[in-house]
């Protein structure tokens, strides 16, 4: 049904053939190419997941991009980061990238970059926004319309980058000769991952490597959609499963006993990589400088992140800032803070080293960093860090929020609130996130606390008054 269009700092989502067709993609490619042009640099990159209607909406948007002028860069179908990483590689003034991310197979959306590689926030999204729905921008004449050019090589650069990282330790990872499982869920994971997990010497099984776009099951990688994974790791004795989502984005683990672990453990672990709890090279604990004047390296992550990533944080001497759920919320705040590693809860890895970008091919290699490092199981990890339970459900949207907030307000009196992102009320060691989601029409409920009835309690609390 119409009504599907989610514009928002995660870009522009909608149900393909519904909200979302070929026409509006190349208005949006147009009106993004011409602010790219304005600033001085009509090049643009464009990639795309494996999603079905991909290739159709590439075409449209660089038609549309053609249409204001642009230098197109098309890199074809790749994960979102390597998009990212091409940006920055290409000197490019912008970058498109067709993907819907963890979206079910109907929808797609366009996710907006600027020349920093980092996606565009909600303020500039929204004035693109304006431009393509006020009709677009200029055309250019016969004589002015831009070109097309292909690169192939941006997956193959994005692995080299990994691999050169001063942090990775790559003798290290193929000497402990690892077995993983791996779930990339047909989308464009499945012509990258296998590859990494060979170059780093891994043994590998691995299921739904098609990169067709037609999910076998949800795409985006929850504990409760990761059961095929966890009977694979099992027949195959891996000593750890990983699922991607749809673009390559954000990484889940499954432990050695096949059960789901949570995606905040990613973060979680890569924050412990980096910190210097997974053999890091050259010895000790990376070495970086804070801005506000301290000596202590940042770790920031988004209000819905779990404590795990706070208290892995704290084991590795660093502050540790939240920022708002989105990506370009959390690289802002990585850039300003002059921050070491962040990301977000749902698997999401960025490392300034690399690029400020969600990296799941880059959280590999640190897990498999610090599996080696500490030779120890995934389970008798996550046995030794603090534990929490964290629950996460989501109702449709329509409730008027602001007035929720304050009933949950005055109801905990005693909890520390923050309000940049929807309303999250916070204790020592449990807290509770509301807010409406930048990707699907709902609104988004997260709990934590030290035991299940804890993150229970805290959540049936919103659940009643909406």
């Amino acid at each position: 049904m119409p009504g599907t269009l989610i514009v928002s700092a995660s870009g522009v989502r909608g149900i393909v053939g519904v909200d979302l067709t070929p026409e509006l993609v190349a208005r949006y490619a147009a009106a993004l190419g011409a602010r790219a042009a304005a600033a001085g640099n009509p090049r643009v990159v464009i990639g795309r997941d494996a999603r079905t209607s991909g290739e159709m909406f590439a075409r449209s948007a660089i038609a549309g991009f053609q249409s204001v002028g642009c230098e197109v860069v098309d890199i074809g179908l790749v994960p979102t980061p390597t998009a990212q990483l091409a940006v920055e590689f290409h000197r490019a003034g912008a970058g498109l990238i067709l993907t819907a991310s963890h979206n079910p197979v109907e929808w797609n959306a366009l996710k907006l970059v600027g020349p920093d590689g980092i996606f565009l926030d909600g303020a500039a999204v929204a004035e693109i926004r304006i431009l393509a729905e006020s009709g677009g921008p200029a055309r250019k004449a016969w004589d002015g319309i831009g070109t097309v050019r292909d690169d192939p090589g941006a997956t193959v650069r994005h692995l080299d980058a990994i691999e050169a990282l001063p942090i990775v330790n790559v003798p290290l990872i193929r000497a402990a000769r690892l077995r993983v499982a791996v779930d990339c869920v047909r989308g464009a994971g499945g012509a990258v991952i296998p590859v990494l997990l060979a170059r780093l010497g891994c043994e590998v099984s691995g299921i739904h490597l098609e990169t067709d776009g037609r999910f076998p099951r949800e795409p985006e990688p929850l504990p409760e959609n990761l059961g095929e994974l966890g009977d694979l790791v099992r027949r195959s004795r891996a000593d750890v499963g990983m699922a991607v989502d749809p673009d390559v984005d954000r990484l889940a683990l499954v432990d050695e006993n096949g059960e789901a672990i949570g995606e905040d453990y990613t973060l979680a672990f890569a924050v412990r990589t980096v910190l210097g709890g997974g053999a890091v090279p050259h010895g000790g604990r990376v070495a970086g400088e804070g801005r506000n004047g301290s000596d202590r390296p940042v770790v920031v992550a988004n209000l819905s992140t779990s404590l795990v990533v706070e208290d892995a944080a704290r084991d590795g001497g660093a502050r540790f800032l939240r920022a708002p759920v989105g990506e370009s919320n959390v690289a802002k705040a990585m850039v300003a803070e002059g921050a070491v590693i962040g990301g977000e809860g749902n698997g999401g890895v960025i490392l300034p080293a690399l690029h400020m970008g969600r990296d799941a091919p880059l959280g590999v290699a640190l897990i498999l960093q610090y599996l080696a490092g500490q030779k120890r199981t995934v389970s008798a990890l996550v046995s030794a860090s603090p534990r929490y339970r964290i629950l996460k459900t989501k109702v449709k949207r329509g409730a008027d929020l602001p007035p929720l907030y304050e009933k949950l307000k005055a109801r905990f009196p005693e909890a520390a609130t923050d309000q940049r992102d929807g309303l999250r009320l916070a204790w020592p060691d449990r807290w509770v996130h509301l807010r409406p989601s930048g990707t699907e029409p709902v609104i988004r409920i997260i709990a934590e606390g030290p035991t299940e009835p804890d993150a229970r309690q805290l959540m049936d609390a919103c659940r009643s008054l909406l």
